[in-house]
């Protein structure tokens, strides 16, 4: 099975429990510090983050693999006379100009875990130096996946810190409806 089949059979199955129904609230308080750039959103899902940060002046362009994820997409941005880049399809085959920012929250914890280094690097390539990764890594704290659980020692390993800055925090903890959280930390690209 293709990843494009089995995400589109989780909309279609509406298997959907990473979807808050609307945008995640570590992001705005990402917000206060963030001012209006061009921000990429990879496995961006309905796009309720893209959708916000589009309504704040934002240039976004937000990924995903998933027919009915984009076409919802697309349908709430018309409603609202907001405009975004859409891009249906496979990250991995992208290869776009460096962005600002970008917003990780459920793209990471959705790929296998073998694809991690290669998803680093494509972050690490689309992302400016000195932009901001604004990475909200999931807690299941249980085997298999999706989600996968992204423990965050193993999190510092794959951003190394000779290619990106941590925080001196240990990250804020955000509530997830299906009961799990997510572990939000604020990277920049060296």
């Amino acid at each position: 099975m293709t990843d494009r089949v089995f995400w589109e059979s989780k909309y279609h199955n509406r298997e959907t429990g990473w979807d808050r129904g609307s945008h995640s609230p570590a992001l705005t308080t990402w917000l206060k510090e963030l001012k209006p750039c061009r921000i990429l959103i990879p496995g961006c899902g309905r796009g309720h983050e893209a959708i916000e940060l589009a309504r704040r002046d934002f240039d976004v362009t937000a990924v995903d693999i998933a027919t009915p994820a984009i076409e919802h997409m697309q349908a709430a941005l018309d409603k609202e006379g907001l405009t975004a880049s859409l891009i249906h399809g496979d990250l991995f085959d992208l290869d776009l100009e460096p962005f600002d920012a970008i917003y990780e929250q459920t793209c990471l914890c959705a790929l296998q875990p073998t694809r991690w280094p290669d998803y680093e690097q494509w972050l690490y390539n689309h992302l400016k130096p000195g932009g901001q990764l604004f990475a909200l890594f999931m807690q299941t704290n249980a085997e298999g996946g999706p989600p996968f659980h992204c423990d965050v020692t193993e999190m510092k390993t794959l951003f190394a810190t000779s290619r990106w800055q941590w925080p001196e925090s240990d990250g804020t903890n955000v509530a997830h409806p299906s009961g799990r959280h997510e572990l939000a930390h604020l990277l920049i690209r060296i």
